[in-house]
């Protein structure tokens, strides 16, 4: 069999988690996390997608070159389903370990298990390492500690069978270490996709203080930042508005990347994955940068930032701030709660595509678009096209490749919900800059 290998398409970059907001800010779930060490197949996957990863941060900023996918989807035996991300509490039972995003930027400690001498490829329906047995062999016992920075949402068996399932950084597999030794050739002679224990850990040789960016197309409507460098996770950011403390809203279920109230001046706070606030509550403020200018075009800019220390009752700190139960963002974007889908007729025949708005604001709007094929056999692969009305720019898109060409925009499945059955549909998203405006042409194209 082939190891699984490939290039782990970028997540999605939901612009102010619009999504969330139209759902009525759903409340982060969270799973417990599993008695430790647990024991589960592993794969490996090249590296993260472009710009970011699942958890919101380019690969060369991850605090580790060792990174690791867990599972999205608790659902054994489902290998079609794609629930909305994150998953709202009446699919609670749906979640995985990758806990909508809670787990971004954890670390965990992975111990080299026994190796299939059958075929383990993960394929729907079939058992792990069939027609062989699992067996130990001298790397049994090499260790690696790997932060978490991405996410398996794949149809496969791996990613919906089996909870515990780990996609290793293919890269990190010879630098598994037995008595402080890396082992050196584990991979590919040795590999044949491994079974592991693993647990999460502390952030090893945790030193400074945690890093601050702001995500491309970040402006003072969508300041969206990244949150790295983190000693014990991340469950949640707060900023300061109004002489009160609200809860940012996470962008979709980058665990990584969080939406602030408009403005250009900033004051946070970050909850660990135990809930508590880091360093006593200890509040950074920084403002969005000027090389953005209006809008930040990398996709990582960081910034610096000031402290004060919330629990000494600094002079720069507000006091006694409280947490608002029902945050609001001021100004905020308007967002239609219950979004109606627009589009024109499609003229391929056996795919249709629909636009709706989820989110605008002055100067720009989201939208989604769902392609869905309404022939009678599988597609394996589909293409969508849109036609701005009105100067309308392409900010940036998720769920797809897309490119725009004078008013066209032309996107591409991603790697991994290109497969559409008869019947089926995906979506994928885009932020554009200028009036919100229906599309003068919509239409999608199967393959």
């Amino acid at each position: 069999m082939t190891p699984q290998s490939r290039l782990r398409s970028a997540a999605a970059l939901a612009a102010a988690a619009t999504a969330l907001l139209v759902a009525g800010q759903l409340p982060a779930l969270a799973v417990d996390d599993p008695p430790a060490p647990v024991t589960g197949n592993a794969t490996h996957f090249d590296g993260l997608g472009s710009p970011y990863g699942g958890c919101g941060l380019p690969q060369s900023e991850l605090d580790s070159p060792d990174f690791v996918a867990l599972n999205v989807y608790d659902m054994p035996g489902d290998y079609t389903s794609y629930p909305v991300r994150p998953l709202p509490p009446a699919q609670a039972d749906r979640i995985g370990l990758w806990n909508n995003g809670l787990n971004c930027g954890r670390f965990v400690q992975v111990t080299i298990g026994d190796r299939c001498t059958g075929t383990n490829d993960g394929a729907p329906g079939q058992p792990f390492c069939r027609n062989g047995s699992w067996v130990a062999d001298g790397y049994n016992g090499a260790t690696l500690t790997m932060v978490v920075a991405d996410s398996c949402g794949d149809g496969n068996a791996w990613c919906r069978d089996d909870r515990n399932h780990l996609d290793l950084s293919t890269a990190s597999l010879n630098r598994f270490a037995r008595d402080g030794v890396p082992v050196g050739d584990l991979y590919p002679n040795h590999w044949n996709n491994r079974r592991v224990s693993w647990s999460f850990v502390p952030a090893p040789g945790y030193s400074g203080d945690i890093r601050i960016a702001f995500l491309r197309g970040a402006q003072r409507y969508w300041p969206a930042i990244a949150v790295s460098h983190l000693a014990n996770g991340i469950h949640g950011v707060e900023y300061l508005a109004d002489g009160v403390w609200r809860a940012a809203t996470m962008n979709s279920d980058m665990g990584q990347a969080y939406v602030l109230g408009a403005g250009t001046d900033f004051q946070i706070r970050v909850r660990d994955v135990t809930g508590a606030l880091i360093n006593g509550g200890r509040v950074y403020r920084f403002s969005l940068p000027s090389s953005c200018g209006g809008t930040c075009s990398a996709a990582y800019t960081p910034v610096a930032y000031t402290t004060s220390d919330g629990s000494t009752g600094s002079p720069t700190a507000s006091p006694s701030p409280t947490v608002s139960p029902s945050p609001t963002v001021s100004p905020s974007p308007t967002v239609s709660p219950s979004p109606t889908p627009t589009g024109t007729p499609p003229s391929d025949t056996g795919c249709a595509a629909t636009w709706t708005v989820t989110g605008a604001w002055a100067g720009g709007f989201q939208a989604e678009v769902t392609v869905r094929n309404t022939g009678t056999s599988a597609a394996a692969g589909w293409s969508s096209e849109i036609v701005f009305a009105g100067g309308q720019r392409l900010v940036n898109a998720w769920n797809a490749g897309a490119t725009q060409s004078g008013a066209r925009v032309t996107a591409t499945n991603a790697a991994w919900n290109g497969a559409l059955p008869a019947g089926g549909a995906t979506s994928w998203g885009l932020v554009a800059s200028g009036d919100n405006q229906a599309p003068a042409e919509l239409r999608c194209t199967l393959r």
